[in-house]
């Protein structure tokens, strides 16, 4: 019988300097490629107000996972339309289905809708990817209709591309209005 695990209490707050390493030690436990100089180039983006990163942290204070809101994404149709871009979503393996990413997107959208009606997210089209294709799905995000992309360019009709990381299709959702 599979159950699903219960929710591990967390707490999610703004990326600090005192993070950056523990975060890099984390992913490079599981054979991630996360160096510390991603992490160190976030927190500058952060201080010059160019990117949001929300960390999560279990009662424990042990690194659960992070989202980072760009808000000048390099997607041409999404900087034109001034829509911030929700990336890098990652919650570490051992604690998933446990609500940590529900409540990084949460929190990532709630902040997104103080500046914008609209949030937009890329997805990679491989399979690692799938759960989080799911999971976009489900919270509501739509493909924008542009097509894939493939190293920050449209893949026109009949070009042959390489399924890897950069082969991307980007989706926006219309979020609701605070009242």
């Amino acid at each position: 019988m599979h159950r699903k695990s219960a929710n591990l209490k967390t707490r999610v707050g703004l990326l600090r300097p005192s993070h950056v390493q523990p975060i890099a030690d984390a992913f490079e436990a599981f054979g991630w490629n996360k160096p510390v100089s991603q992490y160190q180039r976030y927190l500058a983006e952060q201080e010059q107000a160019r990117r949001t990163v929300l960390v999560a942290f279990g009662t424990d204070d042990r690194f659960c996972g992070y989202v980072t809101i760009n808000w000048r994404p390099d997607y041409p149709p999404f900087r034109a339309e001034d829509i911030p871009e929700i990336q890098d979503f990652n919650v570490l393996p051992h604690v998933r289905r446990r609500g940590i990413g529900t409540h990084l997107m949460n929190e990532a959208e709630r902040m997104v809708r103080e500046r914008s009606p609209v949030a937009g997210i890329g997805v990679g089209m491989d399979a690692d990817y799938g759960a989080a294709q799911r999971l976009y799905v489900l919270r509501g995000y739509i493909p924008d209709g542009k097509g894939l992309t493939y190293k920050n360019r449209f893949v026109r009709y009949g070009e042959r591309v390489t399924i890897d990381d950069e082969l991307v299709l980007y989706f926006t959702k219309h979020l609701a209005t605070c009242s």
